[in-house]
């Protein structure tokens, strides 16, 4: 086992506005059902760019949920710790606008008990084996906390994205434990207290100095969209921007979960967190340029 990736499944049911969206008016467009959660999009871009991982979590026992397992084990991911679970997936509602921007959505979280049962039982089990671990680390926080001790305990790098910042909020020590954790500029701005939307990239990239020396966050960086993304290494002291890759947007969800993706796969393989945002930001590019969550194979993406 490589990676072990632990979060969440979701169903996505994303509605497309075909001309201008009216956020208090009747919406001409498309509507889909994908599949969706950070996790499992970061397990799709793991197992199309052939990296190896294991998923840990859960779905249930519809059409659906077996769809999203068939589609996982076809890219080789390893779900021997997918449970089966009643009401083991979430359900995520997103309106997109006639550029492809999210304008809207609403969240429906999966029971996690099982998990977290499962968790107990055998995550010593699954991070002593895995040689990085990747933490949805607002899925409660007993699992995160069960998950955040045990890679202590074991010596694993844990990389942490947010899902919907409840936990985090709750208990913003946990970031202390992780080796880089990664988030957009409103999640950001909600953890250090401070509207960031309209920061320049200069601007963003001291605000992130400064905050993350301020939580003891040891390594971070926050997407900034179309301006790219910025980025602090405590170990080294390097930080930086990004400029983002450009890219004519089809669909945006899944973007920021794919330059996570990226950027994890390329730590691990021993790249600086300089070089590994920039394997980020062309993986997020060519999702961007998907009607789905993930995008095929980028040839030659580590080069």
């Amino acid at each position: 086992m490589d990676t072990a990736i632990i979060g969440a499944v979701f169903v996505d049911v994303k509605g497309f506005a075909f001309e201008h969206y009216s956020p208090t008016g009747t919406n001409i467009g498309a509507v889909q059902f994908v599949h969706g959660g950070v996790c499992r999009n970061v397990c799709e871009d793991f197992g199309n760019q052939g990296v190896k991982a294991s998923f840990v979590s859960m779905t249930d026992h519809s059409a659906l949920g077996r769809e999203v397992r068939e589609r996982l084990e076809g890219l080789g991911v390893d779900l021997r710790h997918t449970l089966f679970a009643e009401d083991g997936m979430g359900m995520w509602l997103a309106i997109l606008d006639e550029h492809g921007d999210l304008v809207g959505s609403v969240s429906k979280q999966p029971d996690f008990r099982p998990l977290e049962a499962y968790l107990r039982a055998h995550g010593e089990e699954i991070v002593s084996a895995a040689e990085n671990v990747i933490l949805e680390i607002d899925m409660n926080e007993s699992i995160a906390e069960t998950v955040l001790e045990l890679a202590e305990k074991h010596g694993k790098p844990v990389y942490a994205i947010v899902g919907n910042m409840g936990v985090i909020l709750r208990r913003p020590e946990f970031l202390r434990h992780v080796r880089v954790f990664i988030c957009n500029e409103i999640e950001a701005g909600r953890l250090f207290g401070a509207d960031l939307t309209q920061n320049t990239p200069f601007e963003m990239l001291d605000a992130l100095i400064a905050g993350a020396k301020r939580a003891g966050i040891r390594s971070m960086v926050i997407t900034m969209g179309e301006k790219g993304a910025v980025y602090f290494d405590g170990d080294s002291g390097e930080a930086g921007h990004c400029p983002a890759v450009p890219a004519e947007m089809v669909d945006s969800t899944g973007a920021g979960d794919a330059f996570f993706a990226g950027t994890v796969m390329a730590l691990n393989r021993g790249r600086s967190l300089r070089q590994a945002v920039a394997v980020g930001a062309r993986l997020a590019s060519a999702t961007l340029r998907c009607k789905e969550s993930s995008c095929a194979k980028v040839e030659g993406l580590f080069d």
